[in-house]
């Protein structure tokens, strides 16, 4: 099935190696952490796709499936869901490489994310797709 806004990308959006300044009281990386690194990976999708200046709308329920460490790599893969008016859904996959196990890939949480294209006053403004400028 072909994509319809886009091929998916062949690198993530964002890679990070954990490290301790981000682990919470059970040395785990707090899970604050990777949802501002989702809203990120996501919005650099939205850009990939044409949008300048967006806003955050939403982020639907997040289930963390596996815990992350310090000396994780972990990678932020999106792909471009829909496209509305005003409007773009992107998926965020989060997948980490155990730091002591190179070939030990993990699948941590998913999640769509809206954004809502703004113009210079701030206000909802068309979405301009990247073939359109």
């Amino acid at each position: 099935m072909s994509e319809p806004y886009g091929p998916k990308w062949n690198e993530p959006a964002i890679r990070v190696l954990m490290m301790p300044r981000d682990t919470n009281a059970h040395g785990t990386i707090f899970g604050g952490v990777i949802l501002s690194y989702i809203d990120q990976a996501g919005a650099i999708e939205a850009r990939r796709q044409g949008s300048r200046l967006m806003v955050t709308v939403s982020m639907d329920k997040i289930v963390f499936h596996e815990p992350v460490f310090v000396g994780d790599l972990v990678s932020f893969w999106t792909e471009t869901i829909r496209i509305g008016n005003t409007s773009i859904t992107v998926k965020v996959v989060v997948e980490a490489i155990r730091g002591n196990d190179p070939s030990s890939k993990v699948l941590v949480t998913d999640a769509q994310v809206v954004y809502v294209n703004v113009g210079d006053d701030r206000k909802p403004a068309p979405f301009r797709m990247k073939n359109e400028e």
